[in-house]
C-alpha cells in the first residue's frame, strides 16, 4: 500500500481545518513579507553563529591558533600571537559581539512576533468566549421553552451565559499581581 500523499491527507481534513491551516499559512506569509531584507541577512547569519558547527569551527581554530603560537618557536617557525595571545583575545571579542548582536536583533524580532500572535491568541479567545456564552443562552431557551424539558433554573448555566466582561477581567488581574 502506497503512503498518502499530501492532497489525499488534505483531503481528509474537514473543510473548516483546511481553512484554518490556510488562514495561519496566510498569517505567516505575511509576516514574512514585512520582514526587510537586512533583517532576513541578520536572522540567516544568526542562524549559523548558533549552528553546532560553527562552535566546532571556532574551536578548532581557537586550538589550531593556541597551538600553532605555542609550537612555532619550537619548530623555527613565524608565531603570529605571542603569549597572552592578544590578537586571538580581540578575534574572540570580535567573536561575541557579533555573536550577541545578531541574537539580539534576532530576538526582538521573535518578542515582537511572539507579542501580536499573544494579541491574536486573546482577540480569538475573548470571541470563543462570547460564542460560548451565545451557545449557552441560546441551549437555556431552549430548555427553558420546551414542554419535554423540566424548567429548572441553572445558575451556572444563567453565569455561563454572560459573556466575559474583558475590561473587568483585566483590571481584577492586574489586582491580584500587584
Amino acid at each position: 500500500m502506497a503512503p498518502p500523499d499530501d492532497n489525499d491527507a488534505c483531503n481528509a481534513l474537514p473543510h473548516s481545518v483546511s481553512e484554518n491551516i490556510g488562514t495561519i499559512a496566510e498569517y505567516c506569509e505575511r509576516n514574512e513579507e514585512q520582514v526587510t531584507v537586512a533583517q532576513k541577512v541578520v536572522e540567516k547569519v544568526s542562524l549559523f553563529l548558533g549552528s553546532p558547527s560553527y562552535f566546532a569551527v571556532n574551536v578548532t581554530f581557537i586550538v589550531c591558533w593556541l597551538l600553532w603560537n605555542s609550537l612555532a618557536p619550537a619548530f623555527d617557525l613565524e608565531q603570529i600571537d605571542e603569549p597572552p595571545f592578544y590578537w586571538l583575545q580581540g578575534f574572540v571579542s570580535l567573536n561575541a559581539f557579533i555573536i550577541s548582536t545578531t541574537v539580539l536583533i534576532r530576538q526582538n524580532r521573535m518578542s515582537k512576533l511572539a507579542e501580536r500572535n499573544a494579541h491574536l491568541d486573546l482577540q480569538i479567545s475573548l470571541l470563543s468566549d462570547e460564542k460560548t456564552s451565545k451557545i449557552i443562552a441560546m441551549l437555556e431557551e431552549i430548555r427553558r421553552e420546551s414542554p419535554n424539558l423540566m424548567d429548572k433554573p441553572d445558575r451556572e448555566a444563567q453565569e455561563l451565559a454572560k459573556p466575559a466582561d474583558a475590561p473587568s477581567v483585566l483590571s481584577a488581574i492586574e489586582r491580584e499581581t500587584k
